[in-house]
């Protein structure tokens, strides 16, 4: 790597009340180590019983010169200079997590309705759903029109919280799948592999998954050839962390690491909390570099992704 790489983000601030900050959007040169606070999100309009407790915008992606970024419940089209250039919304996108695009259509996980979206970028309309669903340890997925009035009744028993899509199809995964899902073009549900429990972001790279092992501090990669690698998440000396009161609570803790990007085939970016972005490599088994952005133990990073 001749120069390190930029990174845009999304962090959210977990048990923010109105009025405080839910996050924001970052961009990131780990070059220089400089970070730039694209947008705040601490609107008082914040629908906090529509945007859940963890609240503010989660996952990023690009087309063309559009930044998509979801919030809990919308996806939010911004320009080039971060501004909102539209937003769409549907009765059956709940607690989104992270989004991917393949081509004109962009997936979108609806962890309230144990389910993915697909929005076609072309007429700006979301086209089908899935809920996915196990019976006797089967997995399998009904399919729904999300532009009709009835559908699947909200349900959050896996905590879908990662999609990812190649040609070989789209790829699923939760806090409690304890799984590596496949969904074939004919919407057949598969399992790819075993997960940990607690996992955040695992999806197909290079020849196996890599995956935020959350539950215990790591970012993981493992191979189909056995190769195995842990990198232990960041951690700080507690008195140099804002908000160490709230640590032992479930609202937040540090290391959480959530936020999960490849750069090329031998480097893997990972987020964690308190907002930190690390850069870790396959081959040597290193950290390169982190950049912290907060040192608020509430505020974690949730998307992830190479910027230009």
């Amino acid at each position: 790597m001749n120069q390190l790489p930029k990174f845009i983000a999304t962090s959210v601030v977990r048990g923010s009340q109105q009025g405080e900050s839910h996050g924001g959007v970052y961009t990131v040169d780990f070059e220089t180590q400089e970070c730039v606070q694209r947008v705040d999100w601490n609107t008082g309009e914040i629908d906090f019983e529509g945007r859940g407790a963890d609240r503010g915008l989660r996952g990023i992606e690009f087309n063309g010169d559009d930044i998509l970024i979801a919030a809990s419940d919308e996806l939010f089209c911004y320009d080039q200079d971060f501004r909102i250039r539209r937003s769409f919304r549907n009765s059956f996108l709940k607690h989104c997590h992270e989004i991917c695009r393949i081509e004109q259509t962009l997936f979108l996980t609806s962890t309230g309705f144990d389910s993915l979206l697909a929005f076609d970028l072309a007429s700006n309309d979301f086209i089908w759903g899935i809920q996915v669903q196990r019976v006797d340890g089967v997995w399998s997925g009904v399919r729904f029109d999300p532009r009709a009035k009835t559908g699947p009744f909200p349900a959050n028993n896996f905590h879908i919280n990662m999609v990812s899509a190649n040609e070989q199809g789209i790829f699923l995964s939760g806090l409690k799948t304890g799984a590596l899902l496949h969904i074939s073009s004919d919407f057949d549900v598969s399992e790819v592999c075993n997960l940990p429990q607690g996992t955040h972001n695992a999806q197909p790279f290079r020849e196996g998954v890599i995956l935020n092992d959350t539950a215990s501090d790591h970012v993981r990669y493992v191979g189909r050839d056995g190769a195995n690698q842990a990198f232990k998440i960041m951690q700080y000396d507690a008195d140099d962390i804002e908000y160490a009161g709230i640590d032992d609570s479930k609202i937040a803790r540090q290391g959480f690491g959530r936020g999960l990007c490849p750069v090329g085939e031998r480097f893997v970016a990972g987020g964690s909390s308190p907002s930190t972005i690390s850069l870790y490599d396959l081959e040597t088994g290193l950290t390169v570099a982190s950049v912290n952005i907060s040192m608020d133990i509430r505020n974690a990073i949730h998307g992830l992704e190479v910027w230009a």
